[in-house]
């Protein structure tokens, strides 16, 4: 099986496509200055993205690993990702509190997902 990859850069790949699912590498905001709510919709609407470019959407989600800097921030992102899962479709979520990559990332979010 051939594996195609998307949004290659030098160190990683933002996506991998193998058979009929789809890896999303840690993703996180692109303007880290938003607090924990604006960091999950951005990063959320980069997730909608990369899904779409591979053939699916949210409701095909297999398991999404959530990370935060601090889980006092942990209602915020709940409220973004809550009005942005698909109804229904809820994956099997991890959410854990971790050192992330740079002080200013509050939220990360990694995705699999299935591909008709």
């Amino acid at each position: 099986m051939t594996i195609k990859r998307l949004h290659v850069g030098p160190r990683l790949s933002q996506v991998a496509i193998h058979g009929n699912t789809l890896y999303s590498a840690g993703i996180v905001a692109d303007d880290p200055s938003a607090d924990a709510a604006g960091q999950t919709r951005q990063i959320l609407e980069r997730i909608d993205q990369y899904l779409a470019e591979g053939g699916t959407d949210k409701s095909r989600l297999l398991n999404v690993t959530i990370w935060l800097a601090d889980m006092q921030d942990y209602a915020a992102m709940n409220g973004v990702w809550d009005g942005w899962v698909a109804a229904g479709n809820s994956p099997p979520r991890a959410c854990v509190e971790a050192k992330l990559a740079a002080p200013q990332y509050k939220v990360e979010i990694r995705v699999l997902a299935a591909i008709d």
